[in-house]
């Protein structure tokens, strides 16, 4: 494994990326264990699911080094060319998400926007329960949406799949650890990459602006 003679200990994820991975994670895992018998503890799951994903969204853009999508997010040109490095067996030492990684981290996000955003006009099966904006369909539209959420979940899971999946192959094939970084946040890399870091003010802002859209989508998008 890599070690001191290997390179330097570089300080990788910063602890907002690794605080709303672990949490998307658990709020993820606890969504879909209250979705059939604890739908009020199921809404306010997704709420905080929301905020945090809006969250990264801003931190993609505003935070600092391999937290910005900038810095993982590459061109068809880009990810072919990693995809022929798959094959080796030499440890992967790409500063944050290879191009083939950011297409999945892109994906998982972009869908779980789609499964929150479903889930803000779902209604039951007896019109009992049903998201804040529920209200704004009519009572079949929403159990259409119903329908869709429940789909997207299960595109959710393989994509979720196929993450763990290219997890374990780096670790036994390149034996590369990918989840020790996103716990500990340092990495060993050859040299240091230099990644900026973000100036506190804007967590503050990011972590306020999420949690007040979050707060408003909750209310029925009414103050």
């Amino acid at each position: 494994m890599p070690g001191p003679s290997a390179g330097v200990s570089v300080r990788l994820w910063d602890a907002p990326v690794r605080l709303v991975h672990w949490a998307l994670v658990a709020l993820i895992l606890f969504s879909w264990w209250s979705s059939e018998d604890h739908l009020n503890w199921h809404r306010w799951s997704g709420y905080a699911i929301l905020g945090l994903l809006l969250f990264r969204l801003w931190w993609g853009f505003a935070g600092g080094g391999a937290a910005r999508f900038a810095s993982f997010v590459k061109g068809p040109g880009a990810t072919l060319a990693y995809l022929k490095t798959l094959g080796r067996r030499e440890a992967s030492v790409t500063p944050g998400h290879n191009p083939l990684g950011a297409l999945s981290v892109v994906a998982i996000l972009a869908v779980l926007f789609a499964q929150v955003a479903t889930g803000l006009f779902t209604v039951d099966i007896d019109a009992f329960e049903g998201g804040p904006l529920s209200d704004r369909v009519s009572f079949e539209t929403g159990r259409a949406i119903a329908e869709i959420h429940e789909l997207i979940f299960r595109i959710l899971q393989a994509l979720v799949a196929l993450h763990l999946a290219a997890i374990a192959y780096y670790l036994v094939w390149k034996k590369t650890n990918l989840v020790r970084p996103m716990i500990t946040g340092r990495r060993w890399l050859p040299s240091d990459p230099g990644l900026s870091k973000a100036p506190w003010w804007s967590l503050v802002l990011g972590a306020v602006l999420a949690g007040a859209a979050a707060w408003f989508v909750s209310k029925g998008l009414r103050l």
